[in-house]
Formats: structure tokens, C-alpha cells, sequence
């Protein structure tokens, strides 16, 4: 969401500021005396019949000792010394070798194809076996495998106890600018921002800095019981914060740009996960060949590469120095992804690590840098984001006690009190490196931008776009997406709302809507009230506030709003009859409670008043008659008056924040939640006592390589007598747009339970299978399978024919009940989905498995959604 956010900012916010600095930049370059001006040559270097780029071709400059190596995608680039020289040679194992001439004094670009030598050789040697890659006898695989025996004894979490310093930077570039960009008329009053661009010193491409982020450390770990803790001294990011949430913007970028542990078995990057080249099961996902042997820090190493078996998996090309004394261990790594690979939105990757003998010779991180390019196109020189982390490492202390109080909060990050109000003197002192001219002049530039009328207008138009609000500064007003909606009970129905925002008073809140149904010409609405008790906003994690609300609504039964928005207006196309609703008149008291350590709480009240709606009938018979089918008659409403506790375990949760709301960013950290409500007959006009107790957890599964599983499970038990608007009444799906938390097959109010346990399973692929079939690999599709169960029933005291006192379940006009209490066995469904069609748009076969008897029931069905994904 957030790189969407950028990439849609950035589109518009980049053209014509590049192009001015380059075309001036060669303009005094062409003034200038050219004495001693060096030859420069770059170029790209690819496999003739796969154009697939090789890395690590061996690029030598004749009758000279210069020569480099390209990198992990086949990019090189090298200022050549000698006036002599003349012709470049390039060689690799299994390619022909090619020798070039270049141009003396200029620069200019070689990209050759190297000629594979199989092409040269007999059909019956080509077949030949001794030709084929295998692990057996392979010098390299032999070599890989020792370092994989020694994996543990290498890991710094192989240590009782260490800690260190670490200073950590965060950038991200709007790449390749150009003259034409800057002179875009959309630049024309805030040319200022064009001052601050960066040249990259290996590609040449210009780029405009628009996101930094410092921040300094100290990390402490033990072995046992195993845990590590990360004090943030000091934090500084660049300030857009009257558009863009930064700290919504940090947490998103951490969870892209996470640690990367080379002897980890998985890498987590991106959003997924990779296999590590030092994995066990690393010789059966990767080729590995011996490329050279080296002086590296004073130790004979040898220089090991690596690619996928199969370039399409999330496996890592790349090359490692690895140490021949007994620890085998990694000196030094480069880590890139193939352009095959299923991975939305990257250009390039390249992480650079390199490792240090500490204390005792044991080798620790010194070098810890990560490079991406991201861009809708894969074609070069288009316009794009480029991000780097660069991390620095200082003052390690190995295997010295520590003290316990540093473990004892729950929380793996603790931000100190002072981290985000350091001065310049603390950061002065605290850089392990100082920022240059260009990263200097980026915080200036978001002060100065955010006065520009022209990117106020594009940032507010950005925000309705993207988010559905329009700003105008102290308040706004949507969400757009809920202006209009129609439904069988209200026909169509329009709705106009908004809310202030923390400029205008950062302790009150205010939020309003009104909405009016033309077919049933009844005012709907909701005003509520906020008072912020910490110093976040409200939509801020963490969260601490007292919110009053009174609303009136229309709803389905069973349709939780946290889970669905059905005033959506791509939600109002339904499948089916769906006519069976509520009138709704809630009052709710809300205390709120969350902290950084992951435990959080609400204590509420709710005051619920359900009037049924449509076809919908709250019936029941007259007990104190002793003919009770003569006195079947409508009750005009039922209420509930509850107080509940809703406790929440979430370790190092995350979300994308903007100004006001909250996206849950997903990581590999289960989450808990229980919840108790309490209803009480004669308080508040309460009609009936009961306690319901529901329970869920939810978690996400890294199953490299095959991709990730996401498994969330609850149940829930109601004690009591109470009538099927206040049972459990399971979360179904007629709209055609598929929904992960929901029975996309079941109808609505199909089911209820006063006791049930549920689970929702989704594996996703990410293209595992794909990605090996020709042709369908080229559209990157990804796969994914679900399996939906649902468990549960009612008890004898809350079945309508047991009690006469409670309503009659739903009937449709023929008397068939429609209301089920799964009596007979689970519900199931299972669906089997393409995803990443366009990149953003998911769709699904849903096949139903159980109570295919039911009335009105479809077998099969298909469902889309749609999900911007890595």
C-alpha cells in the first residue's frame, strides 16, 4: 500500500526535475578542458541465447593488471587508467570469450552477448551426462557443504551473549531524472528540489532523494532464554507530516528492508522469503561453481557463486568469499534476485554484507548494505524509486554478561524517551558516518515543499484517490467509496460524512455521517466523539482513548464491520435474495488501551437496539395461550445491554499509518484475541442475560519455497437463553467479491451457533508452480488454494421448537426455514485462486463441500479481489 502510495505520488511529482540537473551537468562538462580525462566504460553483459544476465564475468583490460567483475546482474562499470590500453576482454566459465576495443578518453558503453560454448560442440557431446550440472563429485557443493556444517558456530546467535552500536540509514530516490521531468509545468514553483540530486557513482543515473530516515541503536542479545533487544537512542526521519504519516511510512519500509542473516535458512525480504545459499536444502534449489581463489583480510578464501536451479524460485544469484581454515566461514556475500523471478515491482536487488574478525577472531557484520530498484517497468532507464539501508556496526562486546533488566520488556524494539527530540549535536556525535551535501539538503527540501500550493493540490488529490478523503486541513470528508451504495431494503442510498483530524484539536475528535435510503425514506447516521489520553493521534499506534458514539443503521445480521464495510459501493451487487435486515440504533462507551509491548485492551458498553427490516420478522408464539399457532405475532424490536472486555496479544505488531486510519501490515508474529461481553436483562432496557466468550488467533507461516500459509482460528460459546438475532450468526458472502474472513458460498443468516469453532487456511504460492510451465510463466501468475471449516451448534435451550418464547428462525415465504445450526456436520468450502493477474487483482473457483440440500445454494462460484502485493 505505502509503495503504492510513492510510486503514485512520485509519478507525478518527478518528470522534469532530473533532466535539468543532467543537461546542466553535461553542459559544463562540454566547457570543460579535457586534460587528462579518463576513459570510462560500462555496459551490461547477457547470455546470447537466454538474454538472461551473467554475473561475474571476468572483465580484463589487456596488457594492463585492471580488471573487475560484473556484478550480480551483469552490470559493470570501470574508469580505465592506462592511456595505452585499448581492448577489453571478457571470459566466463562455460562462454565463449569475447575481446572488445573501446575508445580512448570518453565515455562510452560495451553490452556484448557471450556465446555459450555448448553451442560449439557435437550433438553427442551436448547430450553427454559428464556435461550436466550435478552435485555429485562438484568441488563447489563439497565446499558449500562444509559451510553448512559450520553454519552454527558461525552465527553470532551461536554466542551466550554480544551487543553492539548500530547506526542505520534509509534512503529512497525517484530514479533516472531528466531535463523533460523537470520542466513539467507540475514543477514550475518548486524548482528548489532539483538542488539536491544524487549521481550514482556505478550506473551514472541521476535520481532525487525524497526519503531519509536515521537511526541509532544499541542491540543486545543472550542465547538462553533466547532474546533480542533493540534500544533506539535516536530516530529522524524527513517531516511530510501534514500529508504522509511518517512513522506509518518507517514501518512499512522496515518490514521491506528487514535484517538479513546469511545463515539463516530463510531470508526474509520484501515481504517473502528466500532461500538462504547456506540452507540445508541450498544444493537442491541452487548450481554452485568455484570461480576464484583470493586474499581476502589477510585469509585465503575462495570466491563461491551461486544461482537458482531454477531462476523463477525465491532464490538469490550471487557470490560469497569463504575462508579456507577450519570455520569455513563467510568473509564476504553479494546476494541478487534474477529479472525471471515472480517478485512484483523490482528492477534490481543487491545486498551487500561483509564480516570482521571482533574479539577473539570471531567475525561480525561491519557492512550491511541493501539496494533496490522498484519501477513499474523492467525496461532500463525508466522512472522509478531507488531505496538503500545502509547499516554500521560499532563497539561489539562478545560473551560479556547482561544485565536481565535490558530483556524485561515484552517488546523486541523499545523507542527511549529522547529518540525523537535529539539535537543536532547528538546526531553530530552519533553518525558513524556523516550525511554528504545531497542527504544534508533533503530535510531542508520537505520543509520547504509542503508550502508549495502545487503540491498541496497534488498531495490532496493523491489522498481522495488513494484513500477516499479530501483534505481541508482541519477536517475531512469521505470516504468516497460510501457515497453512494443501494441495497434491496433502502434502494439506493447516498451518504456524506467526515471527521477533523489532529490539527485541529489533537486531543478531540469528532466524527459524523448522515445517509438516506430513497426506497425505504429513513435518515440514517453516526456522530461520535474521541478524547485522546496519549500523545499519538487515535489512529496512531499505540493507541489510549475514550470514545462516545451513537449510531442508526441498516445492516445483514452477522455482517461484523470489521471484517466488511457494506456501504461499499462495489459491495452492492449481491447474488441471491438478500432482503432479510436490521434497523440499528447502537450506543457504544469505548476505552481503549494499547502499548508498544503488544499487549493491549477495550473495555466497553453497547446498547443495541434491533429492529428487523425488509422480509425479516422477529416472530414468536404467545406461551400463556395454549393454542399457540393462533398467536404467532411480530415483536417490533429486541435489545441488548452489554458491557464486554476484549483483551489483545499482538508482539510486534505493525501497521501502515496514514493521517487518519491504519493498515495491519502482516509479519511472521502470531496474534491473540479474547473477548467477554456481559448482557444484562432491565439495565438500559436489556431484554435478556447471557455471556459470550469468542477467542481467536491468527498467524502467518514462511514455507520456503513453496511460498507462506496463513491460518487463523477461533471458537466462541454463548451461556444462556437467547433468540437467533443474538446468537452467532456466521459471516457469509453474497457479493461476488471474494473475502478471506468470510464463507464466500454461505448466504446470509444461513447458520447460527451459540457454541462453534472456525479455521481459515490460505497457502499462497507465489508462483512455485507457475513459474516452471513455459509460457505461463512470462504473465508471473501466483497460486493459491483455501480451506475454509466451520464447526458449531445451539443448544437445546435456544432452538426455537424447544422454547416458544424465542423467535422463530428466518422462513422464506414458502415456510422453509432457512436457519441451520449445523447440526448435521462442518461447513466447508474450499477454493482454488490465480493471483497477481495485472499485479493486482485475485480471483478464485470457491467450491462448497457440505449442506449442498440447503435452499438456495450454489456448489460453485467465482470470486474476485483485488491485492497489491510484492
Amino acid at each position: 500500500m505505502k509503495k503504492y502510495l510513492f510510486n503514485k505520488i512520485t509519478n507525478q511529482f518527478s518528470s522534469n526535475t532530473l533532466r535539468m540537473v543532467c543537461y546542466l551537468f553535461i553542459s559544463v562538462v562540454a566547457m570543460t578542458p579535457v586534460f587528462g580525462q579518463q576513459t570510462k566504460v560500462k555496459g551490461k553483459i547477457i547470455d546470447s541465447k537466454t538474454n538472461e544476465a551473467i554475473p561475474f564475468v571476468n572483465i580484463i583490460v589487456l596488457g594492463t593488471k585492471q580488471g573487475i567483475q560484473t556484478d550480480i546482474n551483469g552490470n559493470y562499470t570501470m574508469d580505465i587508467q592506462d592511456g595505452q590500453a585499448t581492448k577489453i576482454q571478457y571470459s566466463s566459465i562455460g562462454y565463449k570469450t569475447e575481446v572488445k576495443t573501446f575508445k580512448k578518453e570518453i565515455s562510452q558503453t560495451i553490452s556484448i552477448k557471450l556465446i555459450p560454448q555448448s553451442q560449439n560442440l557435437s550433438e553427442v557431446t551436448v547430450k553427454a551426462k559428464k556435461d550436466k550440472y550435478r552435485n555429485k563429485d562438484n568441488p563447489a557443493v563439497v565446499l558449500i557443504r562444509k559451510v553448512i556444517a559450520h553454519r552454527d558456530e558461525n552465527r553470532k546467535e551461536g554466542m551466550a551473549f554480544y551487543q553492539y552500536e548500530k547506526y542505520e540509514k534509509i534512503q529512497l530516490n525517484l530514479n533516472n531524472i531528466d531535463e523533460d521531468y523537470k520542466k513539467k509545468k507540475a514543477f514550475k514553483n518548486f524548482q528548489f528540489i532539483f538542488d539536491n540530486l544524487d549521481t550514482s557513482k556505478t550506473t551514472g543515473n541521476v535520481s532525487l532523494p525524497l526519503y531519509l530516515k536515521e537511526t541509532v541503536a544499541d542491540v543486545y542479545f543472550r542465547k538462553n532464554p533466547q532474546e533480542e533487544k533493540v534500544y533506539i537512542k535516536g530516530e529522524k526521519k524527513i517531516g511530510l507530516d501534514q500529508y504522509i504519516d511518517n512513522n506509518g511510512i518507517a514501518s512499512y519500509i522496515n518490514r521491506l528492508y528487514e535484517d538479513i542473516n546469511i545463515y539463516d535458512s530463510n531470508i526474509s525480504l520484501l515481504t517473502n522469503q528466500f532461500i538462504s545459499p547456506i540452507s540445508n536444502l541450498s544444493p537442491t534449489f541452487y548450481r554452485f561453481v568455484i570461480l576464484d581463489t583470493l586474499q581476502f583480510q589477510n585469509m585465503k578464501c575462495v570466491n563461491l557463486g551461486f544461482s537458482p536451479r531454477n531462476p523463477t524460485d525465491f532464490a538469490f544469484v550471487g557470490n560469497m568469499y569463504i575462508s579456507l581454515d577450519s570455520n569455513f566461514s563467510v568473509r564476504k556475500v553479494k546476494l541478487g534476485v534474477p529479472r525471471s523471478i515472480n517478485l512484483n515491482f523490482v528492477n534490481e536487488l543487491l545486498v551487500e554484507q561483509e564480516f570482521v574478525p571482533v574479539e577473539d577472531n570471531k567475525l561480525m557484520l561491519s557492512k550491511d548494505e541493501i539496494t533496490i530498484d522498484f519501477g513499474f517497468s523492467k525496461k532500463e532507464n525508466k522512472r522509478g524509486i531507488l531505496g538503500k539501508r545502509s547499516v554500521s556496526y560499532q563497539n561489539y562486546v562478545l560473551n560479556k554478561p547482561i544485565e536481565n533488566s535490558i530483556f524485561k520488556p515484552i517488546q523486541k524494539n523499545i523507542l527511549m524517551d529522547m529518540a525523537l527530540d535529539q539535537g543536532d549535536d547528538f546526531w553530530a556525535n552519533a553518525r558513524h558516518q556523516g550525511l554528504n551535501n545531497v542527504e544534508q539538503g533533503i530535510y531542508k527540501m520537505a520543509d520547504s515543499i509542503q508550502q508549495v500550493p502545487a503540491f498541496k493540490r497534488l498531495m490532496t488529490v493523491a489522498g481522495l484517490v488513494l484513500f477516499g478523503y479530501k483534505d481541508f486541513g482541519d477536517f475531512e470528508i469521505g470516504p468516497a467509496n460510501a457515497f453512494y451504495s443501494f441495497n434491496p431494503v433502502e434502494g439506493f442510498r447516498l451518504r456524506f460524512g467526515g471527521r477533523t483530524m489532529a490539527k485541529l484539536n489533537p486531543k478531540l475528535y469528532l466524527e459524523t455521517y448522515a445517509a438516506y435510503g430513497f426506497k425505504d425514506e429513513r435518515w440514517k447516521g453516526y456522530i461520535g466523539a474521541t478524547y485522546n489520553l496519549g500523545k499519538n493521534s487515535i489512529y496512531e499506534f499505540p493507541n489510549h482513548y475514550i470514545r462516545a458514539s451513537y449510531q442508526e443503521e441498516v445492516r445483514i445480521p452477522g455482517q461484523e464491520l470489521q471484517f466488511i464495510q457494506e456501504d461499499n459501493v462495489l459491495l452492492s451487487f449481491k447474488r441471491g435474495v438478500n432482503d432479510k435486515m436490521t434497523y440499528n440504533k447502537i450506543f457504544r462507551l469505548d476505552y481503549r488501551h494499547e502499548s508498544r509491548n503488544g499487549i493491549s485492551y477495550e473495555l466497553g458498553y453497547k446498547n443495541l437496539t434491533q429492529e428487523a427490516a425488509g422480509s425479516l420478522k422477529f416472530e414468536r408464539y404467545n406461551t400463556s395461550n395454549t393454542s399457540p399457532d393462533t398467536q404467532l405475532y411480530n415483536e417490533k424490536d429486541l435489545t441488548s445491554s452489554e458491557v464486554s472486555v476484549n483483551l489483545k496479544f499482538a508482539p510486534n505488531e505493525q501497521f501502515y499509518q496514514g493521517k487518519n486510519y491504519r493498515i495491519p501490515i502482516i509479519n511472521k508474529y502470531p496474534i491473540f484475541q479474547l473477548r467477554y461481553s456481559l448482557g444484562i436483562a432491565n439495565f438500559l432496557k436489556g431484554d435478556y442475560n447471557y455471556h459470550n466468550v469468542t477467542f481467536r488467533a491468527n498467524k502467518r507461516f514462511f514455507v520456503s519455497p513453496i511460498g507462506y500459509t496463513d491460518i487463523t482460528a477461533e471458537g466462541g460459546k454463548i451461556f444462556g437463553t437467547v433468540p437467533y438475532p443474538l446468537l452467532m450468526i456466521h459471516r457469509a458472502n453474497q457479493s461476488y467479491s471474494y473475502q478471506l474472513e468470510s464463507y464466500n458460498l454461505m448466504n446470509f443468516l444461513e447458520f447460527a451457533s451459540d457454541k462453534y469453532a472456525a479455521i481459515f487456511v490460505d497457502h499462497y504460492f507465489n508462483g512455485f508452480i507457475f513459474n516452471k510451465l513455459p509460457l505461463i510463466k512470462k504473465l508471473k501468475l501466483r497460486e493459491v488454494i483455501t480451506f475454509k471449516g466451520l464447526w458449531g451448534g445451539i443448544s437445546a435451550n435456544n432452538l426455537p421448537e424447544n422454547n416458544l418464547s424465542l423467535y422463530r428462525f428466518p422462513q422464506a415465504a414458502d415456510g422453509t426455514i432457512l436457519t441451520n445450526s449445523l447440526a448435521n456436520g462442518p461447513y466447508m468450502e474450499a477454493s482454488v485462486g490465480v493471483s497477481n493477474i495485472f499485479k493486482i487483482f485475485r480471483i478464485d473457483l470457491v467450491k462448497r463441500l457440505s449442506y449442498l440440500d440447503n435452499p438456495n445454494v450454489s456448489e460453485y462460484g467465482i470470486r474476485g479481489r483485488f491485492k497489491f502485493d510484492f
